[in-house]
């Protein structure tokens, strides 16, 4: 598969998402926000960092890119699109997903690895995952708590659009192991399709062992191999 890597002005996770992407055996390419043709790619990637500083809301700006034009086309179409910490938040202004990323409840910025539970395990970047498998990747972020109101939290949790809870170890979902104070644990979500997921964890970060671990790959792996069933 053909990845595309967008880079906005203040995005830094960029390098690390190209090279996780070439460990896993497939081909990135780091595409300028001004970009308004995704056409060649097969896949797309929003990648984590501070967009435009983080200026009025985290996201806000980025949401009103020239490539994002291309990117919400895209995913209407179906195809993969997922959007990784900042990325996430861009997703969410953009409205392909619901609910905001707020400040974290410590108010602080939070970096360290965590444990997620595998809710869905249907979706293009969740499919080579078990239900209840739990994965350890970090996180990097002080606007990373999930917020929706309790119908769309509803909604979600009925649809099984929740992808990734965060848990210990054993996979409980417990308030001890919520690093940011998200609302039911979130920490990942995808579309009614399942063609999008946003997700505040950073499984670039999570591509080798030398690393600290490996998991992040099951990610890359999963959409690969749904869209080599597709294919």
């Amino acid at each position: 598969m053909k990845f595309a890597v967008i880079v906005f002005p203040g995005t830094w996770s960029d390098h690390d998402s190209k090279y996780s992407l070439e460990v896993a055996g497939q081909e990135a390419d780091l595409v300028w926000h001004r970009a308004t043709n995704l056409s060649e790619y097969d896949a797309i990637v929003l990648p984590g960092g501070f967009s435009y500083g983080d200026y009025l809301r985290v996201g806000a700006i980025a949401r009103f890119s020239p490539v994002m034009e291309s990117v919400m086309a895209d995913a209407e179409r179906g195809k993969p699109v997922i959007g990784i910490c900042n990325g996430f938040q861009i997703l969410c202004e953009c409205h392909l997903l619901p609910g905001a990323l707020m400040r974290n409840a410590s108010l602080q910025y939070r970096c360290d690895w965590v444990h997620l539970r595998a809710e869905n395990t249907s979706s293009a970047w969740t499919s080579n995952l078990e239900p209840g498998q739990v994965i350890s990747v970090p996180i990097s972020h002080g606007d990373g708590r999930y917020f929706a109101d309790p119908a769309t939290l509803d909604e979600l949790e009925s649809t099984g659009r929740v992808a990734f809870r965060y848990c210990t170890p054993e996979g409980a979902v417990t308030p001890e192991a919520n690093p940011n104070g998200s609302e039911r644990n979130i920490a990942g979500i995808v579309n009614e399709r399942g063609n999008v997921l946003g997700m505040m964890p950073h499984p670039e970060r999570a591509c080798e062992a030398l690393l600290g671990g490996e998991d992040g790959l099951l990610i890359w792996k999963s959409v690969v191999e749904w869209a080599t069933v597709r294919a």
